[in-house]
């Protein structure tokens, strides 16, 4: 399993790999493109995160003490970051993913990239999936 500090450097390095601003933009959209599909019927207020400007659903899965997610958005970016976030902290152990240092990602650099709107709704989906972590680390104790 690949560790939660080695997917921020994985992104970290693909964004730094880009000299242009366009082109970063570019990556973050291509990464909401290879987006596993959405379950419509998980297309509900319950999972929306609340924060983000455009409409951002984010459902966890919990299975054998690995929490998983499944994210959309009807925004492109948007689409993009959450499932940048996604694929970091996803098929890991909620305790594992609460004692990870959320202040790597500023690594991404995203407050140079995102307007602060976005970077709010990036915050938005971080306090998501921490709530989502907290609650499956107590039912797994």
């Amino acid at each position: 399993m690949i560790k939660i500090e080695e997917k921020i450097n994985f992104y970290k390095n693909s964004l730094d790999s880009f000299e242009e601003t366009m082109d970063k933009y570019k990556f973050l959209l291509d990464q909401g493109k290879k987006a596993i599909l959405f379950p419509e019927e998980y297309r509900k207020e319950s999972f929306k995160v609340e924060g983000c400007q455009a409409q951002v659903w984010l459902v966890p899965e919990f299975k054998d003490c690995i929490l998983n997610f499944y994210s959309d958005s009807d925004a492109f970016i948007s689409k993009g970051m959450v499932t940048i976030l996604t694929d970091i902290y996803g098929k890991n152990k909620p305790a594992d993913i609460l004692a990870s240092n959320f202040e790597s990602l500023k690594k991404l650099e995203l407050d140079v990239l995102l307007t602060p709107g976005r970077r709010n709704g990036v915050y938005a989906m971080i306090q998501q999936i921490k709530k989502y972590a907290h609650y499956y680390d107590e039912k797994s104790i």
